[in-house]
């Protein structure tokens, strides 16, 4: 259930802002890919068309890149860490990158796919030299999926015991997945002090043909839990195509959960898995020919822009779940300033700053069927306005004062964003 290795996919995506003496800052929401199409006249045309900002390139076809309006992740052998052991190596990647480090279509260097946290300190090495030399753009990394085994994320037995001692008993199911939680609570931790990267970026997927994966709101909560604490943003990977075997291939509504669910968690970008590939990826593009699927993928990159960029600078306060609580959720507690009534399954997104939350966003947690949620305000004098993400505009929803609640029609996995102005 892992993504595929870099034998087949070759590039990822980016998105974050600056860490102390790093001058690399997020200006936009990220909307981007895995398996990037040959960088040839033609294809970026599609790719810029189809609302993606982001894809990666050799160095070669940077000009290219830039003319089409995007940016690209540079993608070269130079950049591994096996590079730095040798001083011709050490002299090649230096030129390579002085010869890339001022173009405008230049956002960041891809490193690698799914590394243990033996590999950290290999990498943090790599991510120095980089920086050292181009402190403006993202050196990228992405991260395990919770799924994956001790094993793969490097992680010992003595460190999970050990790891296991806070774990939060507000997470639906934490006792039972408290090794799971503490493994991937080390990984983060081991790869945030070690590597010290500008985000964090990590694939899940939750599509099976047998069902849905029951780890999926669990790994977000976890990636928003280290991001919070590390100040760093994060991106999501989703699934987009059928190259493991076990993988049903997703249709537009479920599209849409993973991207509103990652939103009303902080997430500040998305990458489809996968973009370009034969036949037998099952991915948005298969042998050239663009699948209905990469069609939905469009409209749905029209609405994320908009509203992504209208989230980028709101500070996550908290997620809750109304019932039945997935794995890693949380209800939502009294003190909420936002409850939910009746029917139906949500999240709900609260943002703001430290001290006060200012904007909200419900999820419809059904990727199948519309529903209409019962919203009930704590404060009723509160004015609600409701971000359009076709228009990028802010508007007035209209709110019933005495009884301080309103009702939100939501697609199957859709969410809508909200934000409370003070009345004078």
């Amino acid at each position: 259930m892992l993504s595929a290795r870099l034998s087949v996919v070759t590039a990822g995506c980016l998105l974050a802002m600056a860490l102390p003496g790093s001058a690399w800052k997020q200006d936009r929401f990220i909307i981007t890919f895995w398996c990037a199409p040959p960088a040839i006249q033609e294809n970026l045309a599609a790719v810029a068309a189809e609302g993606y900002n982001l894809t990666w390139a050799p160095a070669e076809a940077l000009d290219l890149v830039e003319k089409h309006g995007l940016k690209a992740l540079l993608q070269d052998p130079l950049i591994n860490p096996a590079v730095l052991d040798t001083p011709e190596g050490r002299s090649k990647l230096d030129e390579l990158i002085k010869r890339v480090r001022n173009h405008p279509a230049l956002e960041g260097y891809f490193i690698t796919d799914e590394p243990g946290s033996g590999a950290f300190p290999g990498l943090s090495r790599l991510v120095a030299f980089i920086r050292e030399r181009d402190p403006e753009h993202l050196a990228y990394i992405n991260l395990f999926p919770t799924y994956a085994t001790k094993e793969q994320l490097g992680v010992s037995a003595d460190a999970v015991e050990r790891a296991k001692v806070g774990i939060p008993t507000n997470f639906a199911g934490a006792g039972a997945n408290a090794e799971v939680i503490a493994a991937y609570r080390d990984y983060l931790n081991k790869f945030i002090d070690i590597v010290k990267p500008e985000l964090i970026s990590y694939d899940h997927y939750h599509f099976l043909k047998t069902g849905d994966g029951c780890q999926y709101f669990l790994n977000l909560e976890l990636i928003r839990e280290a991001s919070l604490r590390a100040r760093l943003p994060f991106l999501n990977i989703i699934q987009a195509c059928t190259i493991e075997p076990s993988w049903r291939l997703v249709n537009k509504n479920e599209l849409r959960f993973l991207i509103f669910t990652t939103l009303a968690y902080g997430g500040r970008g998305i990458s489809y898995f996968l973009y370009w590939g034969p036949e037998s990826y099952g991915g948005l593009y298969r042998d050239g020919k663009r699948t209905p699927l990469a069609v939905d993928v469009a409209h749905l990159n029209r609405t994320l822009i908009k509203i992504g960029n209208a989230m980028l600078h709101l500070e996550s306060r908290g997620v809750y779940h109304t019932k039945p609580l997935p794995i890693g959720a949380k209800p939502v507690p009294p003190s909420s300033p936002v409850k939910l009534r009746g029917k139906g399954e949500y999240v709900l997104g609260l943002f703001g700053n430290k001290r006060k939350t200012t904007a909200f966003m419900i999820v419809n947690r059904d990727y199948k069927s519309g529903t209409r949620a019962q919203v009930e305000l704590a404060d009723r004098c509160l004015r609600i306005e409701e971000f359009d993400p076709l228009l990028g505009t802010w508007s007035e929803r209209p709110v019933d004062r005495l009884m301080g609640e309103m009702f939100i029609d939501l697609d199957p996995g859709e969410g809508r964003l909200f934000r409370m102005v003070q009345t004078p």
